[in-house]
């Protein structure tokens, strides 16, 4: 495979956020948006499998996470915003239109994205992630988000921590996967400390200003788009309930259910893999 692409791209506010390109050929690319205090690095084993089969595949970092600057009006941190700076990033790689790939709050961005903006939609990945959350997991999210409890010790500590938030989402995770879980969690300073990586005034901005906007008109209007949801089976995000709402409103979404695992899938599980896929492969 070709050597990946890394730019650091501005955007409004006069900030740069860092996106990354895989080569892998003249297919519809691929566009690959993390959860919310994620980045890029969740890709670095999706990406190069889905380059593989023959389309460019674009990682981004939104801002205030990883490589990303992080904006000093914490209010920025908001879909739209997030909407406007991936339009930027497509612009910037002379993309026209794209296939969404969406974790968690990425996939609430393409949501907003296909609500003002369907042309750049080809066709859209909903990883655990509806037009609607379930109670429980938003109160879980924001038990998190922010509450670091300072520098983790080393990146076994590191690992600690993020297994006790997590555990209960990926049951069967090894240690070693936990490191790596860790390692795209956390940045090593240079006192060789451990730290989130990302700003953790997105904890404010997401009490303040909310998850989302309404999201039913804009997941509604993709009923002509191709689309895939995955789930994790132990999800407590995107409820059985919810997804039978989301039939009614788009009956055609091609949908795949990753046992033993909550949200969010990684996407390299072998039913999400296979379900992702074989969705790829309908679209040119």
């Amino acid at each position: 495979m070709k050597q990946s692409d890394s730019r650091l791209i501005g955007v409004a506010g006069d900030l740069n956020i860092l996106a990354q390109k895989y080569p892998g050929g003249a297919k519809t690319p691929v566009l690959c948006i993390p959860g919310l205090t994620r980045n890029a690095s969740d890709f670095d084993d999706l990406a190069p499998k889905i380059a593989a089969a023959g389309r460019d595949v674009i990682t981004v970092s939104l801002r205030g996470r990883g490589r990303s600057d992080r904006d000093p009006d914490y209010l920025n941190y908001h879909p739209e915003i997030y909407r406007d700076d991936i339009l930027s990033v497509l612009d910037a790689f002379g993309v026209r239109q794209a296939i969404f790939v969406g974790t968690s709050l990425g996939g609430i961005v393409t949501m907003v994205t296909h609500g003002t903006a369907p042309e750049r939609i080809r066709a859209a990945v909903l990883n655990d992630v509806g037009p609607e959350l379930a109670p429980e997991g938003i109160a879980r999210i924001a038990g998190y988000v922010g509450a670091g409890g300072g520098p983790a010790a080393s990146l076994e500590e590191a690992a600690e921590r993020i297994q006790a938030i997590n555990g209960v989402a990926f049951p069967d995770a090894s240690d070693a996967e936990w490191l790596v879980f860790a390692r795209r969690t956390f940045r090593e300073t240079a006192t060789g400390e451990w730290v989130l990586d990302y700003d953790p005034n997105i904890a404010r901005a997401l009490m303040e200003r909310g998850p989302a906007p309404d999201l039913w008109p804009a997941f509604e209007s993709m009923n002509k788009t191709p689309t895939l949801v995955l789930r994790g089976a132990l999800s407590d995000l995107l409820s059985p309930e919810i997804v039978g709402k989301m039939r009614d409103a788009h009956p055609t979404f091609d949908y795949a259910e990753v046992p033993r695992i909550g949200h969010a899938p990684m996407m390299t599980e072998p039913v999400a893999w296979a379900a992702l896929d074989k969705f790829l492969t309908k679209i040119n």
